[in-house]
């Protein structure tokens, strides 16, 4: 998987089909990033560069459940490129 601009915004677009909205804020996350369970709100730091950005993203994404079967094609083969090591 490459860091780039584009694969950033391919994941945001998968969070925006998982009804997740992707916030960059400042703040105080140990991780990098806060979940906000209730109100279905990924926030992350801002001052990241893209690569960390991507990363966090792709840690959160593993901590939700989803059934892929509701995913469009493309996020599927997304999700499917991020997991290859």
């Amino acid at each position: 998987m490459r860091y780039t601009q584009t694969t950033l915004k391919k994941l945001e677009e998968l969070f925006d089909e998982l009804n997740y909205v992707v916030r960059y804020e400042k703040g105080n996350f140990q991780s990098g990033y806060c979940i906000v369970e209730n109100r279905r709100i990924a926030v992350i730091n801002k001052f990241f560069d893209t690569e960390a950005r991507i990363n966090c993203l792709l840690d959160i994404l593993t901590t939700l459940e989803y059934d892929p079967e509701s995913l469009s094609e493309a996020s599927r083969e997304l999700i499917q490129k991020s997991r290859k090591p």
